[in-house]
């Protein structure tokens, strides 16, 4: 038995958790159709996502078909769970990208097209929905080859398009797929060109071939909720995509995508397997990279193993969700991590303030936040001032969610202050100080305590390292500084939090048994801040990619608009009715953008953005 692992991906409402469904239908996974309206499909299985009918967090199932376990991986559609995505995509063999016939290449499709092309993930295209008013085909192909990528090829036609008489038609093997994968196939090229012409056998192993490369894209048209063409997507699936190669005699070697809370405050893990095999009541030692580099052991004995597929152990290439191992994390390894595909989205823009409804709940309101934090490491949960807990996020509709989540989930109201623009510093060079023993007027603190503080590499965050002898100070002692530190510099000299910096124990020393663990925590702002002033710091503001599609009488006003706002233009293309526009916008005017923009346009543009970075700035 082999197992492909397949993400199923699209803008959202394109039809992803209909075809899921679809898929295990027809191969007898369930016994009736789930209807995202009707809120009871198999993977969409929480409240909240069955109420809004959208996916919230990935969600795996299983069908078989021949000697092949097909596990689905259905994905967030809505840019605010791009992390949820991210995850998916690490453990994948292959994706499935879904357009609409009808509302064809949109914005959160081009973004998930660009990254499945980066990794070079097999990817197959299935137009869905050609059974509605509207749908198209050859001027879809048209779209798909100009906004998507240029490599695809139909392997199904359409008779009776838009209508429900719709019907996906197998396509020959022919000259038409030849011409399209000459431009990638350096041997069907030279056949095309030199003769003689490539046989149907010698083009169907190309394809094979380039698809596994990631460089050529077949589609398929068809209808989830109608089951046309969804046959000839599933050949598709296990004839194109090949499996990623997995040995049983190795050492078990995985990653932890998912994490989800349980009663009691266990975690349920999902684990996808690359080599070995997981067995029931095996103790398993996972690896964290820290931000400094430095590599953590999380261990623990497997208390339950759900394999996906119902198998007892889980085996080389299949998915597992596990319990057992107290504080696991989504990304923790387990076994050597070498190797393995790891794509990065950059982080949120948008920082909220969160503060219980009730007092009494400040406490388990922390412990939720938490909590989801570490199903989600890109929300950065830390406390903020007045008992409140600062949050980052993609946008207002991963806010309404996460409040909805902790009201049916944990049972804590909370109230959400407006999303802000989160701006950072940055250390500007490097900078020393300190303050030592014996006591004396001007600190007050029975504690000797010097640090330098310098940058750090790009992403690392905050780093506290030493250059003091180990044991030098009592363990409560080193953690109270390392603690106070990180705490400290939530706020820089300009009021951001200071980000990517190495703090260093350079002096250290307590007078026993005077000293006391408040001493090293009030005594360290002081030294910190003096040192961070000597360094200096530099501010930086968020950027976000931008891509905007309007119509050709729309074209100059919107482009004046977003010189106004600050827009560096990266591209202008288009033709006899809409164009695209593509920049970087500074985060804080993008909202006044949005808001522009369906005004600008009679209500037919069609605007996206994601975090592209941070530059720097002059402070006012």
């Amino acid at each position: 038995m082999h197992t492909l692992n397949i993400g199923i991906l699209a803008h959202v409402d394109a039809g992803k958790t209909s075809l899921t469904e679809r898929l295990l239908f027809d191969h007898g996974v369930i016994e009736r159709l789930g209807s995202v309206d009707a809120g009871d499909t198999r993977t969409d299985d929480g409240t909240i996502e069955r109420r809004r009918g959208i996916t919230i967090r990935s969600a795996v199932a299983a069908f078989t078909v021949g000697d092949t376990q097909v596990n689905l991986i259905d994905t967030p559609g809505h840019s605010d769970f791009i992390a949820e995505v991210e995850r998916a995509l690490e453990v994948l063999d292959g994706a499935v990208l879904l357009l609409s016939a009808v509302e064809g290449v949109q914005a959160q499709t081009r973004v998930l097209m660009r990254t499945l092309r980066r990794l070079r993930l097999p990817t197959l295209v299935f137009v869905n929905k050609i059974d509605r008013a509207g749908a198209r085909s050859d001027a879809l192909l048209t779209d798909i080859r100009r906004r998507l990528t240029p490599h695809i090829a139909p392997l199904t036609d359409v008779t009776d398009l838009g209508t429900d008489r719709a019907r996906a038609v197998p396509l020959p093997v022919g000259r038409r797929l030849a011409e399209a994968l000459a431009e990638v196939d350096q041997d069907v090229l030279a056949a095309v060109v030199d003769g003689p012409e490539p046989t149907p056998d010698d083009l169907r192993e190309a394809l094979a071939a380039r698809t596994a490369d990631g460089s050529f894209h077949p589609v398929f048209f068809g209808s989830a909720l109608g089951g046309q063409g969804v046959a000839e997507l599933v050949q598709g699936m296990t004839r194109l995509i090949p499996p990623t190669p997995a040995t049983r005699d190795r050492p078990p070697r995985g990653t932890v995508f998912a994490v989800r809370p349980g009663p009691g405050g266990e975690r349920t893990a999902y684990l996808r397997l690359y080599d070995g095999e997981v067995t029931r009541r095996q103790r398993l030692t996972f690896l964290r990279r820290e931000a400094d580099g430095r590599t953590t052991e999380v261990c623990g004995r497997v208390t339950r193993l759900d394999v996906v597929g119902g198998a007892e152990r889980l085996t080389a290439g299949n998915i597992a969700a596990l319990t057992g191992v107290a504080g696991i994390r989504v990304g923790d390894r387990l076994g050597d991590p070498r190797g393995e595909r790891a794509p990065r989205f950059a982080p949120p823009t948008l920082e909220t303030l969160v503060r219980a409804r009730r007092p009494e709940q400040a406490a388990p309101l922390r412990s939720a936040l938490l909590a989801l934090a570490d199903q989600d490491p890109l929300m950065h949960a830390r406390q903020a001032a007045s008992g409140a807990t600062a949050l980052l996020l993609y946008g207002e509709v991963q806010m309404e969610v996460l409040a909805a989540t902790l009201a049916e989930d944990f049972g804590v109201e909370a109230d959400f202050e407006p999303g802000r623009v989160r701006f950072l510093e940055r250390p500007a060079g490097v900078g020393e100080a300190f303050d030592e023993l014996p006591w004396h007027d001007r600190t007050r603190y029975w504690a000797t305590v010097g640090l330098r503080v310098q940058p750090g590499p790009r992403g690392s965050g905050g780093v506290f390292t030493y250059e003091t002898e180990l044991g030098a100070l009592p363990r409560a002692f080193h953690q109270a500084v390392e603690e106070t530190v990180h705490a400290t510099l939530t706020t820089g000299l300009y009021g951001a939090p200071v980000t990517d910096y190495w703090v260093t124990l350079i002096r250290s020393g307590f007078c026993a048994p005077i000293s006391t663990a408040a001493d090293f925590r009030g005594l360290t702002p002081i030294v910190l801040r003096r040192a961070l002033e000597q360094a200096g710091t530099r501010l930086y503001e968020p950027y976000l990619a931008f891509e905007a599609e309007v119509p050709l009488d729309a074209l100059a006003p919107v482009t004046a608009r977003l010189a106004a706002a600050g827009a560096e233009f990266t591209g202008t293309t288009g033709g006899t009715t809409t164009w695209l526009i593509t920049g970087e916008l500074p985060a804080r005017r993008v909202r006044e953008v949005e808001l522009r923009l369906p005004g600008l346009t009679h209500g037919e543009g069609v605007w996206w953005s994601r975090p592209s970075g941070d530059r720097e700035i002059e402070p006012h």
